[in-house]
C-alpha cells in the first residue's frame, strides 16, 4: 500500500455526538440554574437604605436609625418595587444600583395591604435594566426559585430553593397586616431581604420576597419565607395585568 493513500474518516454517528457531548460535559463544569437567573437579574437588583430621624438624645441631637432592604427595577426610569416597611417613615431613602450609583428616591406609590412601595430614583445609570416580570397563574408547588437581595445588610446574596405552596396566608406576630395570596418558599431569606425578587430558574421575577415565618422573637429564618405574587406588585406600579 502507498504511504500517501490515505483512508476516508469514518461518518460520525449519532452515539459519537452524544459520546463527545457528555465527555466535555463531564471535563466542564457549566454554571447552575441558580447562577444564570441571578446574573439575569442582577443588573436590576437595588440596595435600599431608609434613614428615620428618631428622638432626640441627651446632647439634644436627633438619633438617626437606618433600616437595609433590597428593591428591583421593574422600569428603566428608575421605577423600583420594595417592600413598604423598609421605607415607611424614612425621612431619607437612598438608592444603591448594580454598578454602584447611588442616588436619593422618594415613594410615588404605596399599597400597604401588600406592604409594597414604588420608588423612583432622582439618577439611574445610563444602561439600566429592567426585570422581567412573569405570570404566576402556572407556578406550582417544587418549582425552583431564587432569592436575591441584601440579608443584614450583606450583599448581594444569593439563595436557592423552591415554592413550598400558595396562596397563603400570613400575618406578622406583631399584629401586623394580614397578607393572603402570598407564594411561600423555602429559599433562605432573611432581615434585609425584604423588598428583594423571588425569580424563577430562567431569571424571571414571580414575587416580592416580605416576611418570613418565625415563631421565637430571633427573626432569623427557619425554612418559611413568603412573597407578594408579583401581579400584585405590578398592580401597585401602574403596569397592565399580565
Amino acid at each position: 500500500v502507498s504511504p500517501w493513500t490515505r483512508t476516508a474518516p469514518r461518518a460520525l454517528t449519532q452515539d459519537d455526538i452524544d459520546a463527545a457531548v457528555l465527555h466535555t460535559l463531564s471535563q466542564k463544569t457549566l454554571p447552575s440554574q441558580a447562577t444564570r437567573a441571578a446574573a439575569t437579574v442582577g443588573p436590576s437588583l437595588v440596595r435600599v437604605e431608609g434613614e428615620v430621624v428618631g428622638k432626640k438624645d441627651r446632647k439634644g441631637q436627633s438619633e438617626l436609625g437606618r433600616g437595609v432592604g433590597t428593591g428591583v427595577v421593574i422600569i428603566d426610569n428608575g421605577t423600583i418595587l420594595t417592600n413598604l416597611h423598609v421605607v415607611q417613615g424614612a425621612q431619607n431613602i437612598t438608592v444603591t444600583f448594580a454598578d454602584g450609583l447611588e442616588s436619593p428616591a422618594h415613594i410615588v406609590n404605596a399599597r400597604p395591604e401588600d406592604d409594597l412601595a414604588v420608588l423612583r430614583a432622582q439618577k439611574i445609570p445610563d444602561d439600566l435594566q429592567a426585570a422581567t416580570m412573569r405570570s404566576t397563574a402556572d407556578l406550582m408547588p417544587g418549582d425552583e426559585v431564587v432569592a436575591i437581595g441584601f440579608p443584614f445588610g450583606i450583599g448581594p446574596s444569593v439563595s436557592a430553593g423552591v415554592v413550598s405552596g400558595l396562596k397563603r396566608g400570613f400575618r406578622s406576630p406583631d399584629g401586623g397586616q394580614l397578607m393572603n395570596n402570598l407564594i411561600q418558599f423555602d429559599a433562605a431569606a432573611n432581615p434585609g431581604n425584604s423588598g428583594g425578587p423571588l425569580v424563577t430558574m430562567d431569571g424571571q421575577v414571580v414575587g416580592i420576597v416580605t416576611a418570613i415565618l418565625n415563631p421565637t422573637s430571633a427573626r432569623t429564618f427557619l425554612g418559611i419565607g413568603f412573597a407578594v405574587p408579583i401581579e400584585n406588585a405590578a398592580a401597585a406600579a401602574g403596569q397592565p395585568p399580565f
